[in-house]
């Protein structure tokens, strides 16, 4: 038992039964070094009190947290690549390692990893993650979840001492193990699979185990019912996710339907990026050469997905009914991003139809003048309060061209949110905290050469002040 913990743990995947994972060992790694770890989380869910060596114990060898799994379960799924459907995904390099609770809320939470070795599903790959990997992992969901976006947790990471071979990157190069505190790990994907197989009872299994366990308030006794009312609460929670994401400025990289999970958190992400000024063509991936998963066409994309899902539901209700129930994803996208955009301003809502006043105004000034994106919000946070300090911005001059005075007449609407801190500190400097495609290569840059992280841990307490201007909910 963890020493002077008071985590509550469960294993409540297990009730779906070994038709949903296969039951797999660790990687025993010849090195454990602990390089990443979240306290606050820790807390979170009562594993605060745990030394290095327990965390490393559990987080890098995976001796099992007592009341949850007693082995480790690599979860099946199938998935749209790239639009070309894949029979043969799952949990290839990552497994379900422990499920227990957030000690403030009560919600059930899965502690899954990535790089802990290979599984009946790694394809012939070595069920590594590259150190590197996983601190670009940290960066992102840090990032995100400071800027207000629904996403897992980087909950730890240990470097593995082992030499990856890899095309992406100088080879050999560091590996590590990542572990990932996420809502669920339940696909589009796992209910693809289900279909793909012919396997109706499974497929009404799993989303009954669903609904009760992540979504009970949307249960309906009657099938017909319940399962087109589950559809609409995915649809409503993915559209808040990628509201939040276009908001953030983010690029998720990889939008494969097995990427993404029903209770609407990002994770696994790929070559993620963040936008340096608005472009709807940025894309993250270097091997999306068409430009699928762009910024621009991430709402389009988990839209599609979500058809990917419904078509899955049709052996237990009407298409009818389901075709209505993705109706649901186009307005709740429409009502989500004014309200994101208003979070990263700081400001309280004046009704939809003002905020999306707001919002296209901004949205405009970003595609015209090309200003850097996370400067804007910055300079603007609290409204025309801060006009003051958006003067002295490098992006002054563009706030003097006609095409910012839509946004300023829109922003003389609204009024602060009353808990915003605009004498934090984080104000003090010209420039907000970014994450730029380059600051991550040079965070990187003297840890593969000297083994300093320094850098690392500054941009960390960087980020961390930003969350508290944003008053990130360590719920989300």
């Amino acid at each position: 038992m963890p020493c002077s913990s008071n985590y509550r743990a469960s294993k409540r995947h297990q009730e779906l039964g070994s038709d949903f994972y296969d039951i797999v060992r660790p990687a025993e790694f010849p090195q454990h070094t602990l390089r990443y770890r979240n306290q606050r989380w820790a807390e979170r869910v009562g594993l605060g009190p745990l030394t290095d060596e327990e965390w490393i114990d559990h987080f890098g060898r995976f001796a099992p947290l007592p009341g949850s799994f007693v082995q480790p379960l690599a979860l099946r799924y199938h998935g749209h690549q790239f639009r070309t459907y894949n029979p043969h995904l799952g949990d290839g390099r990552g497994f379900l390692f422990a499920q227990l609770h957030d000690v403030q809320d009560g919600r059930l939470l899965d502690l899954g990893t990535k790089g802990s070795g290979q599984t009946p599903w790694s394809r012939h790959a070595d069920g590594r993650l590259t150190l590197k990997g996983g601190l670009r992992e940290i960066l992102a969901t840090e990032m995100l979840e400071a800027l207000g976006v629904e996403t897992s947790k980087s909950f730890s990471l240990i470097e593995t001492g082992e030499e990856l071979e890899r095309g992406d990157e100088p080879s050999p190069t560091r590996s590590s193990v990542l572990v990932r505190l996420s809502h669920s790990h339940i696909r589009i994907g796992t209910f693809q699979r289900l279909l793909y197989l012919d396997e109706t009872d499974n497929l009404r299994k799993l989303l009954d185990y669903t609904i009760r366990t992540y979504m009970p308030e949307i249960w309906r006794d009657d099938e017909a019912d319940r399962v087109p009312a589950f559809l609409e609460e995915v649809c409503r929670r993915v559209a808040r996710m990628g509201a939040q994401w276009m908001a953030a400025g983010f690029v998720h990289g990889v939008l494969n339907t097995d990427n993404i999970n029903v209770t609407g958190e990002s994770f696994d992400y790929g070559p993620w990026r963040f936008l340096p000024v608005y472009e709807p063509g940025f894309t993250a991936a270097y091997f999306d050469e068409t430009g699928l998963y762009a910024f621009g066409r991430q709402p389009d994309t988990l839209l599609w997905n979500l058809f990917r899902l419904a078509e899955c539901l049709l052996p237990l209700a009407q298409q009818s009914s389901l075709e209505q129930a993705l109706t649901t994803f186009e307005p709740a996208l429409h009502r989500e991003f004014p309200a994101a955009i208003l979070r990263r301003l700081g400001l309280q809502s004046k009704g939809h139809e003002q905020d999306g006043v707001l919002a296209k105004a901004i949205w405009t000034f970003l595609h015209e003048s090309k200003a850097p994106f996370e400067q804007t919000f910055f300079d603007w946070y609290g409204g025309l309060l801060s006009a003051h300090r958006a003067e002295k911005s490098p992006s002054a001059d563009l706030y003097a061209q006609p095409f910012f005075e839509p946004v300023r007449a829109a922003l003389g609407t609204f009024a602060p949110s009353p808990q915003i801190r605009l004498d934090h500190p984080y104000f003090a400097q010209r420039n907000p905290c970014t994450m730029l495609i380059d600051e991550v290569e040079a965070l990187w840059a003297p840890i593969a050469a000297a083994d300093d992280w320094s850098a690392f841990e500054r941009k960390l307490a960087e980020i961390r002040a930003m969350a508290e201007v944003y008053g990130a909910d360590p719920a989300h």
